[in-house]
């Protein structure tokens, strides 16, 4: 039976300043592994971004979309699903949202001054989908974990750039508190050693029919060497 592959989380060079692939390229590499589709995920303005903080609002926006933009074009030209989200973060947590477009940016230039919990609630109330990116990532820029379980809809439970010790306790967290489970690679680059996301029996039309069937209990984790 085909199994169709989307990896959510995923980083472009014109948007996330960590990322050293460009969007076409990182196109590219997932139609070479012979997955359906991803997910652009490149960090918001307030986490490693490449757009400039003293630009209005709008044209904040417009940069930071690029990287999506251009990747969903070059899906369009060799036969890639392209999805749009992006990396929220507040004090080293970092929440991947889905179901929102870039309207919704322009139409919120308060985003950055909200709470967590506020900027959650908002995004959830219109219709968005959070899930908590690697919730157990001990780095240099993470002072602590925090954890918002009743402010989340899913768990990151791999993380490519996580240790095995850091995914097993994101299973278990979504376990203790029945949150949907997904997976991602956290790719900046072309040199990934393996490669995970979600996988389902169908193709996905759209962001807002990945979301319903992550809800819906439909998606799987899978993990490939590559």
């Amino acid at each position: 039976m085909q199994l169709f592959r989307y990896d959510i989380h995923t980083h472009t060079s014109v948007a996330s300043k960590c990322s050293i692939i460009s969007p076409e390229d990182l196109v590219r590499y997932y139609k070479g592994l012979g997955l359906t589709g991803i997910c652009v995920t490149d960090h918001f303005l307030n986490g490693n971004t490449t757009v400039p903080a003293n630009l209005p609002w709008e044209t904040r926006i417009e940069l930071y979309c690029r990287g999506y933009e251009i990747a969903l074009e070059e899906g369009r030209k060799i036969g890639l699903d392209v999805f749009f989200g992006w990396e929220y973060s507040s004090r080293g947590m970092d929440l991947l949202t889905f179901g929102l477009d870039k309207e919704w940016l322009l139409d919120h230039p308060e985003l950055l001054s909200l709470s967590v919990n506020d900027y959650c609630d908002l995004v959830r109330s219109d219709g968005g989908f959070i899930v908590h990116a690697h919730p157990f990532r001990e780095a240099f820029y993470i002072p602590k974990i925090r954890l918002i379980p009743r402010k989340v809809d899913a768990v990151e439970t791999i993380n490519e750039g996580n240790t095995d010790f850091e995914n097993q306790c994101a299973d278990k967290y979504a376990d203790m508190y029945k949150l949907a489970k997904v997976a991602g690679s956290d790719t900046h680059s072309d040199g990934m050693s393996r490669i995970s996301g979600i996988q389902l029996k169908r193709r996905l039309k759209d962001v807002h029919d990945m979301i319903s069937a992550v809800k819906n209990g439909e998606t799987e984790i899978f993990t490939i060497t590559t």
